[in-house]
């Protein structure tokens, strides 16, 4: 019952946010034409609230970027399941991965204006907290451009997050696992360079070398 009142909200979030001419084309092959990575003859694309509906997805937002400007943005479904807000453009949604490009432009940024080498030995831009040592570090030394890359041979692919009012880990208590950290220590486990592997443990690396270099908190 309370799913088919958050899809009955979709429709109205959606009609809020209504465009026309071309950009009201671009957003229906969005809503209408969602497929899996390879569409195989005779396969059907699904629409947005057709798999919103099989994952229990309350809420969505999408927004497009074209030619260095927002093309179109759009929000479907509801903010709150109880009070049934509908979810708009505004609405806050945890970053997540989507955060990681925008980590790397800014390292990129600090690698233009000579701040940072991405073939350095990441520890020598790390101050408060330094990558421990091992057998894969001493024959190949971790760096920036592996770490941003997801071939530093890093652990912890990724972190749950915590719930509202339970106690926040320091950036060096998740770096190494620390209570009330719920993730174990990034370290590296296999030789750097060597493959990809997925690992946000290595952008958190990478965000702990931007704070030190800057002397700034990272946000």
């Amino acid at each position: 019952m309370l799913l088919a009142r958050i899809l009955a909200a979709v429709l109205l979030g959606a009609a809020a946010l209504g465009a026309e001419g071309p950009a009201l084309v671009e957003i229906q092959k969005v809503e209408r034409g969602l497929r899996p990575p390879v569409l195989l003859k005779g396969d059907k694309t699904w629409t947005l609230e057709e798999r919103m509906r099989l994952y229990r997805v309350p809420a969505v937002s999408i927004a497009v970027f074209g030619s260095g400007r927002i093309l179109w943005a759009k929000a479907y479904g509801v903010a709150d399941a109880d009070s049934l807000t509908p979810a708009t453009e505004a609405t806050l949604f945890q970053a997540a991965s989507v955060s990681k490009p925008v980590s790397a432009a800014a390292v990129l940024k600090k690698v233009e204006q000579g701040k940072l080498s991405l073939d350095k030995d990441v520890n020598e831009y790390l101050k408060s907290w330094k990558l421990p040592e091992n057998e894969w570090t001493k024959k190949t030394p971790v760096t920036l451009a592996e770490l941003l890359s997801h071939s530093a041979g890093i652990t912890v692919h990724g972190f749950p997050g915590y719930a509202a009012g339970r106690a926040v880990p320091t950036l060096v208590q998740v770096l190494d696992g620390a209570p009330p950290a719920n993730t174990a220590a990034i370290r590296v486990d296999s030789l750097p360079g060597k493959e990809y592997r997925y690992s946000g443990g290595g952008y958190t690396i990478a965000q702990q070398a931007l704070i030190d270099v800057e002397g700034k908190p990272f946000p």
